[in-house]
């Protein structure tokens, strides 16, 4: 069974390999275990579970973990086997998983949060558990005694949470739409700085250390590339999901982007081209094509004798344009925009038939995503969400055939 194309035919697309069901209420997480047949889920449900692949062909759990909260959010650790689970509750639950992953022994509890844990990263190096929550604030505590080590308060519920290891920043979204860079010390911590953009709350987050790029989606249906490393400020928008974006991965290998979004809408971005930054729309009062007064300029459409008209703006320059200068839709992919957008009728004619031409690709997950994460080295990804269905998708077709396919013989 294959995922559909979604507005545009394709010569390939996500095949669906396996459908997990059995959870009763929302899948928050779901985690494929490297080199393995098998797959770590959390739940609203209050389970945590493991499921191995059969025989059969058939997933089922070999661990089913009842936990005092629905669980919120899940990190997994595989070279140490460690599981971290966030809670509604605010508390952070870690166990340990035996090699044939068929036992589970918990470890420990951390007071995090006062309430939901909304994203949770382990660092083995410093052996801390990095987390945010609605109780606005990014907490680090020690996993060897358990103790808090720090917190930092925002204004807005905290979303989502990337971490860079060798330099312990910590990036953190939050419900204003805003990203704070945080410089995490043992017991404190520094902004680095605050990076404004989204029109909506931030609801993932995805960091490529090597290029030092950060990807971040929002419930303004866009995601922006920020160019950390550059220092110059960069940012490039991609428009092309008609949903909340929930969840990202960028394939530095192959340099793609892929995307969810909870309308079940999944994007391939191709980012090894050379794109341009969206403008900065300008201000003014009047038309900056035909220099009519928009409807506030009171002066000049008094002297004019004139009817004030809505002010607009071209997506492709940013100019501050009248309904009459702007009466054109386009695409324009090389600025992210895959959706038709509005044009000042020059910029409309500037562009060329091949700069129409898409630099992404989008299928249909046919189900609510909340939650996405990819074994890069094996090309698969799991997709969860409110419909309580748990999907695995061979992206291979999708994202190249530099990356192996197929799951590991048990």
């Amino acid at each position: 069974m294959a995922a559909e194309i979604h507005s545009r035919p394709q010569s390939s697309r996500p095949v669906l390999l396996n459908k997990i069901e059995g959870h009763q209420d929302a899948v928050t997480a779901a985690l494929l275990i490297p080199k393995e047949d098998g797959v770590i889920t959390a739940s609203e449900d209050r389970t945590i579970r493991v499921w191995l692949k059969r025989d059969s062909g058939q997933y089922w759990p070999s661990i089913y973990h009842t936990m005092a909260s629905p669980c919120s959010t899940m990190a997994y650790h595989h070279d140490s086997r460690r599981i971290f689970v966030g809670q509604d509750n605010g508390a952070i639950m870690e166990f340990h998983v035996s090699e044939d992953f068929n036992k589970m022994n918990f470890v420990k509890t951390y007071p995090a949060h006062q309430n939901r844990v909304s994203a949770v990263i382990f660092c083995l190096g410093a052996e801390w558990v990095i987390s945010t929550g609605h109780d606005k604030c990014v907490s680090w505590m020690c996993t060897r005694s358990g103790n808090m080590l720090g917190r930092h308060y925002f204004t807005s519920w905290a979303s989502c949470l990337q971490y860079d290891f060798d330099t312990q920043h910590a990036f953190v979204g939050d419900y204003s739409g805003q990203i704070t860079l945080l410089k995490l010390e043992q017991n404190t911590s520094s902004i680095i700085t605050t990076l404004k953009g989204h029109e909506g709350s931030v609801a993932s987050l995805w960091w490529d250390p090597i290029q030092r790029l950060l990807f971040s989606g929002a419930s303004d249906n866009s995601i922006i590339m920020w160019d950390i490393g550059g220092r110059k400020g960069r940012m490039l928008l991609l428009q092309g999901h008609h949903d909340r974006v929930q969840s990202l991965c960028y394939l530095a290998l192959t340099r793609q982007l892929v995307s969810c979004s909870s309308d079940g809408g999944i994007a391939v971005w191709n980012m090894d081209v050379q794109r341009e930054e969206a403008p900065q729309w300008l201000e003014s009062d009047s038309c900056q094509k035909c220099e009519q007064p928009f409807f506030w300029n009171i002066k000049q459409m008094w002297d004019t004798k004139t009817l004030g008209l809505r002010q607009h703006h071209c997506r492709k320059c940013g100019q501050a344009v009248c309904g009459k200068c702007s009466t054109r839709r386009s695409t324009y992919p090389v600025m992210g925009f895959e959706f038709q957008v509005r044009m000042c009728d020059s910029c409309y004619d500037s562009i060329k038939d091949e700069d129409r031409t898409s630099l992404a690709t989008f299928h249909e997950g046919k189900h609510n995503i909340s939650h996405m994460s990819m074994d890069v080295a094996r090309g698969l990804m799991v997709t969860c969400g409110t419909d309580r269905v748990v999907k695995i998708w061979d992206m291979t077709p999708v994202v190249g055939c530099s990356l192996a396919t197929g799951f590991s013989s048990r």
